[in-house]
């Protein structure tokens, strides 16, 4: 296998850390390439079940560099509590096996303050945002008020630049939400409690990725949430801040002059969306919990309950193609076992008319789903390993998806566990 980015296809949670898991035993480096922890990817292996959010989820495999490149969010904070976590675990976490690039910016105290702020000023319009920081970190970045994680080997400069952008910070603080302002000593303890310790897996790993590139090594691009949440091309403003796109992976990576010859999208074989915004096909009801339920559908960094919908595949196309998906992992088919019949939304109704295009997020708000069914499977297929031996309406029901999104379905995944795989 050659260079290749696993991404979403709908509006996150599809199961991409269940994928980059699974795959990582066919590449070298795992890069997240943007997104903050505001998300989690949950992977089940022989190590146990872990919830992460900044980590890659390449970090279980030996002899895996993982890197967090320059377009992530880097809470430090945040990721040393969660590197904590995943070695009681067992997990070794060492600068050998994971490296911080020096370009990536530091999410600041405040950025969480902020976050939750400006979702209590906005009440009823708010976004639904986690409240992680990541909206005010990513305008920071934009506006050149944030400091990068190579300023840490610079303590005077930092100090210096940290002051400036506090002094500016404090003014909207203040004046625009009347909150208590922020203080040298306070940034003080966050320099010596938190990104002390994040200092010694800070490096140029743009180098780095380089040097692997061009040995010869593989590189998987890992992305955060999926199509319906980019910034640019996701149902806005109800996306994240950041390009879940994997055309973003090599700029946000470190390696800007990487080619990826594989884009894997990963798709739910039902839908799920945490957060505010349209989601047409969402079901509700008695039918929604037992999917929910059924699927374990609750997000890993929130535990917010997600809203549950049948397999989209006006949104599906879509994404698939903005992502430019060369294959598709289908995941969760066997939570849909023992349904009679499917549903399935076709197509939108908007402004009256059928379409199977994706419209204009505003047009998204009045679309309604045109649902048809297709027929269901009673047996339990957690324990399948091959395509042809799942029930035939099983297999159709693969194939429908496969020609409605235009995209090869090469992998089926029918449990969390990282060998519950059908390689088609």
């Amino acid at each position: 296998m050659s260079n290749c980015a696993i991404v979403g296809v709908n509006w996150g949670d599809e199961g991409k850390g269940r994928m980059v898991d699974l795959l990582t035993e066919s590449y070298d480096v795992v890069v997240r390439f943007q997104g903050g922890g505001n998300a989690g990817h949950t992977v089940e292996n022989e190590m146990g079940k872990f919830a992460l959010h900044l980590l890659p989820s390449g970090i279980f495999r030996s002899g895996v560099m993982n890197i967090l490149g320059n377009g992530v969010a880097l809470d430090p904070e945040n990721l040393m509590t969660e590197i904590e976590d995943v070695r009681s675990k067992g997990v070794s976490i060492t600068p050998d096996n994971l490296m911080i690039s020096d370009r990536a910016s530091l999410l600041l105290p405040w950025h969480r303050d902020l976050d939750e702020l400006e979702e209590m000023r906005l009440a009823d319009k708010k976004y639904g945002s986690t409240k992680q920081g990541i909206a005010p970190f990513y305008s920071d970045k934009y506006q050149k008020k944030t400091v990068m994680a190579g300023e840490l080997f610079y303590p005077e400069k930092l100090r210096s630049h940290l002051k400036d952008i506090m002094e500016w910070k404090n003014l909207t603080l203040e004046k625009v939400y009347g909150h208590e302002p922020y203080t040298m000593e306070q940034l003080e303890k966050w320099l010596g409690e938190a990104c002390e310790k994040i200092k010694p897996f800070v490096s140029d790993s743009g180098e780095y990725l380089k040097a692997a590139s061009k040995s010869g090594k593989k590189i998987l691009f890992e992305a955060q949430l999926g199509s319906l949440r980019d910034l640019d091309y996701g149902i806005y403003p109800y996306t994240t801040s950041s390009n879940t796109m994997a055309a973003y992976a090599p700029v946000g990576s470190g390696l800007p002059s990487a080619k990826i010859e594989d884009v894997i999208g990963v798709c739910k074989a039902y839908s799920t969306c945490v957060g505010e915004g349209p989601f047409v096909c969402e079901m509700f009801g008695d039918e929604a919990e037992e999917l929910r339920k059924a699927g374990n559908e609750y997000g890993a960094k929130t535990g917010r309950p997600r809203r549950v919908g049948p397999i989209d595949l006006v949104a599906s196309r879509y994404g698939v193609e903005v992502q430019a998906a060369t294959e598709v992992a289908l995941t969760k088919l066997d939570v849909l076992s023992g349904m009679e019949e499917i549903p399935v939304c076709a197509r939108y109704k908007v402004n009256g008319e059928e379409t199977d295009r994706f419209p204009f997020p505003l047009a998204l708000e009045d679309a309604e789903p045109v649902i048809e069914y297709v027929k269901g499977w009673k047996e339990d297929i957690s324990g399948i390993r091959e395509f042809s031996e799942l029930p035939e309406a099983a297999q159709q029901y693969v194939k429908m998806i496969e020609a409605a999104i235009e995209c090869p379905i090469t992998y089926v995944s029918v449990g969390p566990e990282r060998d519950s795989i059908i390689r088609k």
